[in-house]
């Protein structure tokens, strides 16, 4: 796979080529099938999408070069919200309605049920996210490009509490994959096992989106007065997920291992690793180390040798 970003005037048919999970990203910006041999820039113009804003996503989530496209907020904010209709209004659904075709759970299986109350579980504390993010922080962001005044919120304390949602998905592929041994249809079994995993994929893809491309361009509008009590914050600045990373430098992950754990690319480690050097003016895993301990981030019983 090149390294090389997609720029305007490749064929929108080679980023399909490249990668079939981008009908996903087609569907979200709202671009439809059946656009021949017409180039990214002339598939976005015709279907009055952000190019550089769709380019900037593809290379992204594709692990290539994205930061020289310039992220239209208005355009990033729709193709949010149709991933999280999407979510919430097909992919949790029907997954669910396969597990219950599944599982013997009209029996006395009771892990079956145990499973089943699992996933919703998970459903609903992915629609208490999203839903968080639909009523509060979009209207925050539109408001604010309105120039209307008022909220309190501002993009850090998101930053701060967006948590990711994939682990959970991954516990749930484990129990099939290593533990459950219940009866069951097994072709239905395999079937929604590839559903999980490619749903945790795209929730994983789609919080990386939303922390490394979303909050960075609402930050860099925000008035200045939205910033003013972030300075106090106890760690310095540092996001939830800033302060995750440090924790797994501190316990002496390579940057690999850190993006295979929090399901992230290894651009996207890397990027908010030079955020955290910035913010913290350390630049070594030892002085990373050092900063974790104090700050409670590990015990020092969790540090391996480095």
């Amino acid at each position: 796979m090149s390294s090389m970003p997609f720029r305007h005037s490749d064929s929108m048919r080679s980023l399909i080529r490249e990668n079939h999970l981008f009908l996903m990203l087609l569907r979200r910006f709202g671009i439809s099938l059946g656009f021949g041999d017409a180039s990214i820039g002339e598939v976005c113009q015709k279907a009055d999408i952000h190019a550089d804003t769709f380019l900037a996503v593809a290379n992204f989530l594709a692990d290539k070069p994205w930061q020289n496209f310039e992220i239209d907020i208005p355009s990033l904010m729709e193709y949010l919200k149709n991933a999280h209709d999407y979510f919430l209004g097909f992919s949790l659904p029907t997954i669910r309605r396969k597990l219950i075709e599944a599982l013997p759970t009209a029996g006395p299986d009771e892990l079956a049920m145990l499973i089943l109350k699992y996933f919703d579980d998970y459903a609903e504390e992915v629609r208490r996210h999203m839903d968080f993010e639909n009523r509060a922080v979009f209207p925050y962001v539109e408001a604010m490009l309105k120039g209307v005044p008022g909220s309190k919120l501002n993009i850090a304390e998101f930053e701060a509490k967006h948590l990711p949602l994939a682990p959970k998905l991954q516990e749930l592929k484990e129990i099939f994959v290593c533990h459950y041994q219940g009866s069951g249809n097994q072709d239905l079994l395999t079937s929604v096992l590839f559903d999980i995993i490619t749903l945790e994929q795209d929730l994983a893809s789609h919080c990386a989106v939303e922390d490394t491309l979303f909050v960075p361009a609402v930050e860099a509008i925000e008035p200045p007065e939205q910033h003013e009590h972030q300075a106090a914050d106890s760690n310095q600045g540092l996001t939830a997920r800033e302060s995750e990373i440090v924790q797994c430098i501190a316990r002496g992950l390579s940057t690999k291992e850190i993006a295979e754990r929090l399901f992230l690319s290894t651009h996207t480690v890397t990027t908010h690793r030079r955020n955290i050097c910035s913010k913290l003016d350390i630049h070594s895993a030892a002085g990373l180390t050092i900063y974790a301990i104090i700050h409670g981030l590990v015990d020092i019983s969790e540090i391996k040798a480095q």
